[in-house]
C-alpha cells in the first residue's frame, strides 16, 4: 500500500479550488467550457483510420458519451469500467478499503485513477489490434496513440467538472451525447437527393429532398401529402415525450425514513430511498449484455459459418454442419440478428408502432415484443438485486452509514441491527420494483419507437434531472444568504 501511495504522487491531477464554496457563475462557466471542448473533440477524426467497423454498434457510442471514429472514441468507457469494478470489489469486501476515512478515500481515488489509465491503454489497443478500427499501413500505433490521448483528455475533463463544475463529467458527457442524438433525430436537415444522390440541405427543397429529422418529416408530409410518414414521425416524438414525463414523475417517488440525532433533541432529517433504487445501472447492464451477445454471435457466424444458401447451411472453406450448433444465437445481417434467440430479445427495429402504421404488423412481431419486454424486465430485476448487494447499497450497508453518522430512527434505540431490520422492509422491495419499472420503461420505449433507444432515453432524463436539481440548489443558495447559512455552505 505504501508503494502504491508513492505512485499516486506522480499522477497529474486537476487543482482543487481554494474557495470552500464555488459560486454559481464559476461552476456554470467551467461546465460550459468543458461541454464545448467535448463537442470539439468529438468533431476531430482519427488520422490514419481507414475502416470503422464499430459503426454497427451505435448503442455503445450513445451510452458511453463517445463518437466512434473521432478522438474521443473511448468516451467515458474506461472511467465507468474502472469505477464499477472497484466499487464491486470494495462493496463485496474482496478489496479492503475504508472509504469512511479521508486517507481511505484518497487511496480509493488513487487506485481508481490507475485502473482508468489501464483501461484507456487496454481499450485503445483492443479497438485497433482486434480490427474495430483498421489503420492505414504503418499507422497502427499512431491510431492507438490518438485513442489514448483522447481517453486521457476525457478523464481530465471529467476531473475539471467534478472539482469546478456541476455534477460529474461522466454524466455530462453521456447526457450531451444522447441529447445530440435526439436533436439529430428530430431536426436533421441534411438529406440525400433521390435524383442526384448528393447530400443537400433539405430545408431549401422540401418538395424534392426528404429530410431525416422527424420534425421536418412532418412538414414535408403536409406539403407533399403523406399521412403514413407523418404519423410515423409523430409517433416517435410523442413516444419520447410520454416516456420523458413518466420518468420525471417516477424520479420524484421515494420513501423517506425519519431520522434524528440522539444527542440533539428536536433535530430531525429524512433519509430518502428512491423508487429507482439502483438507478439506471440494471438496464445498462442488460442492454450491454444483449449488445455483446450480438457481437459474439456475429463473430461466430463469420468465423464458423461464412456461407449461407438461403435458409440452408452449406459447407464453406472446410466448414461443417457442426457450425449450425455454434450459431444458436441467430443469423446476423449487418450486425443485427434477424432470426434465432437474439431476434426475440433484441431491440425491435423498426418499432412495433412504426410497423403498425406502415403495415406488416403480425402476431409473430407482437410475440417478439412481449418476449423483449419479459427478457428486459426479468434481467433488470436480477441485475438490480446483484448491484444493490455488491455495491454497498443493501440494508446492512445503509444501516452502517446511518449509524456511523450518529443518526437513529425516531422512537428506536441507536443500534445498527435495529436500523437494518427496519430498512430491510423497504430496500429489497424498492430494488425489485424499481428494477422491474426501469426494465419495463426501457423495453416499452424500444417498442414505441422513441427518437433514441429506451436505455438512452432513461439515461438522459435521469442525468438532466440530476443536473437540474444541482443547478437549482446552487442557484438558490447563491440568491439567498439565509439559505446558505442554514445549509452551512
Amino acid at each position: 500500500m505504501a508503494n502504491a501511495k508513492g505512485i499516486f504522487q506522480y499522477i497529474p491531477e486537476v487543482r482543487k479550488p481554494e474557495e470552500k464554496r464555488i459560486s454559481f457563475n464559476v461552476k456554470f462557466k467551467w461546465t460550459l467550457i468543458v461541454l464545448i471542448l467535448f463537442f470539439v473533440l468529438s468533431g476531430i477524426p482519427l488520422y490514419g483510420l481507414t475502416v470503422n467497423a464499430l459503426e454497427n454498434f451505435k448503442f455503445f457510442s450513445t451510452v458511453l458519451g463517445a463518437d466512434f471514429g473521432s478522438l474521443i472514441s473511448l468516451g467515458v468507457g474506461p472511467i465507468v469500467m474502472a469505477s464499477i469494478i472497484l466499487q464491486l470489489l470494495v462493496g463485496s469486501q474482496i478489496v479492503a478499503i475504508d472509504t469512511t476515512t479521508a486517507e481511505g478515500k484518497r487511496f480509493f481515488q488513487g487506485v481508481q485513477k490507475l485502473l482508468v489509465f489501464f483501461f484507456i491503454i487496454f481499450e485503445s489497443m483492443v479497438f485497433v489490434l482486434m480490427g474495430g478500427f483498421q489503420a492505414a499501413p504503418g499507422m497502427t500505433w499512431l491510431l492507438v496513440t490518438q485513442l489514448i490521448i483522447g481517453g486521457f483528455a476525457i478523464f481530465y475533463l471529467d476531473e475539471v467538472v467534478a472539482k469546478w463544475g456541476f455534477g460529474s463529467g461522466v454524466s455530462l458527457f453521456i447526457g450531451a451525447g444522447i441529447s445530440k442524438q435526439i436533436l439529430i433525430q428530430a431536426f436533421q436537415f441534411v438529406g440525400t437527393n433521390p435524383t442526384t444522390g448528393a447530400e443537400t440541405i433539405c430545408l431549401f427543397s422540401l418538395k424534392d429532398t426528404p429530410c431525416p429529422g422527424k420534425v421536418f418529416v412532418i412538414l414535408q408530409s403536409l406539403i407533399n401529402p403523406n399521412s403514413t410518414e407523418m404519423f410515423v414521425a409523430l409517433a416517435a416524438i410523442i413516444a419520447t415525450i410520454i416516456v420523458f414525463l413518466a420518468v420525471v414523475w417516477a424520479q420524484s417517488l421515494k420513501v423517506e425514513i425519519p431520522l434524528s440525532y440522539g444527542r440533539i433533541k428536536g433535530y430531525q432529517i429524512k433519509w430518502p430511498l428512491a423508487f429507482f433504487y439502483a438507478s439506471v445501472i440494471p438496464v445498462i447492464l442488460v442492454a450491454a449484455l444483449v449488445a455483446n451477445l450480438q457481437l459474439f454471435g456475429g463473430i461466430l457466424q463469420n468465423k464458423a459459418m461464412p456461407c449461407l444458401d438461403g435458409d440452408e447451411l452449406t459447407a464453406c472453406n472446410g466448414g461443417s454442419k457442426f457450425a449450425s450448433h455454434l450459431t444458436f444465437l441467430g443469423h446476423f445481417s449487418n450486425g443485427v440478428a434477424d432470426r434465432g434467440f437474439l431476434s426475440w430479445v433484441k431491440d425491435p427495429n423498426p418499432s412495433l408502432v412504426e410497423l403498425l402504421i406502415r403495415g406488416g404488423f403480425s402476431f409473430k412481431l407482437l410475440l417478439q415484443g412481449l418476449t423483449h419486454i419479459l427478457f428486459f424486465t426479468s434481467l433488470a430485476i436480477i441485475f438490480s438485486i446483484f448491484w444493490v448487494k455488491t455495491s454497498g447499497m443493501d440494508a446492512k450497508a445503509q444501516a452502517h452509514n446511518i449509524g456511523s453518522s450518529g443518526l437513529q430512527i425516531s422512537g428506536f434505540r441507536q443500534d445498527e441491527r435495529v436500523l437494518e431490520s427496519i430498512l430491510e422492509r423497504y430496500v429489497m422491495p424498492l430494488t425489485v420494483m424499481g428494477g422491474a419499472a426501469i426494465g419495463l420503461l426501457a423495453s416499452a420505449t424500444n417498442l414505441l419507437g422513441a427518437l433514441v433507444g429506451g436505455t438512452a432515453v432513461l439515461l438522459v432524463i435521469m442525468i438532466m434531472y440530476q443536473f437540474y436539481q444541482n443547478i437549482a440548489q446552487q442557484h438558490s443558495v447563491d440568491m439567498h444568504p439565509v439559505m446558505r447559512k442554514f445549509m452551512k455552505v
